[in-house]
């Protein structure tokens, strides 16, 4: 089976300026995607969609290929799904047809060690047609109705963390990894659907980077990892 990773990229950010090259835990955001595909058994073909010529360098230099975004596609209104299609439709030009696309984002580099062999190899098991990792969250979720706060647990019987029972316990999408086929992308366009399968990454694996802060809080936690290993 031919797997390919496909990492996207743009230049452009307005909650972190550059945040796709700023330095976290001692390489840029980028290159720690990078590292993470290259870290599985599995051969896979990792490129970078990018519209920026200095992510394409930085990217090149940390082992990845390119494959040069279009600028309609690369601004803040772009979807991850466009960059997909394009990616795909530029492979093919070169003949290139991956029957599974692991896509990474490059906004949630902090990821378990040796990880991705076990998401493959659930995806191949399972046979799945998309998957995604996901985290458990402990917090208590409201929605707003109208004008009222409307509350998705029962708070008369909130429950203590530790009481919780597996049934109980929500998941949030962590935005990490996502598994596909081809086949099912260029059915739908998207990169989840038909079987779902998933993969349950650590409540704390679930940070996300969209402003400083992020990037501070996740610095923290890779650099207790480097500190520990």
């Amino acid at each position: 089976m031919k797997i390919i990773t496909i990492i996207p990229a743009r230049g452009g950010s307005k909650g972190v300026p550059r945040k796709n090259i700023r330095p976290i835990a001692g390489k840029p955001l980028i290159v720690h995607s990078i590292k993470y595909a290259k870290s599985s058994r599995f051969e896979n073909e990792i490129y970078v969609s990018t519209d920026d010529a200095e992510i394409a360098c930085i990217s090149t230099q940390a082992g990845a290929q390119i494959i040069p975004r279009p600028a309609e596609i690369a601004g803040d209104s772009a979807t991850t799904e466009s960059a997909i299609s394009h990616a795909l439709d530029y492979l093919a030009l070169k003949g290139i047809t991956p029957q599974l696309i692991i896509l990474l984002q490059a906004t949630s580099p902090f990821r378990p060690e040796n990880s991705l062999d076990a998401i493959i190899e659930r995806f191949l098991k399972e046979r799945c047609d998309s998957l995604l990792t996901i985290s458990p969250t402990h917090r208590f979720f409201w929605r707003i109705q109208g004008k009222e706060a409307v509350a998705e647990y029962d708070f008369l019987h909130r429950p203590r963390r530790q009481d919780m029972k597996p049934e109980d316990i929500r998941y949030v999408e962590n935005g990490s990894v996502y598994c596909f086929t081809r086949d099912h992308f260029l059915k739908t366009g998207n990169r989840l659907g038909g079987k779902i399968g998933h993969y349950i990454f650590p409540e704390e694996y679930a940070a996300e980077i969209d402003s400083f802060s992020d990037f501070l809080y996740l610095e923290s936690l890779m650099q207790k990892r480097i500190e520990t290993i």
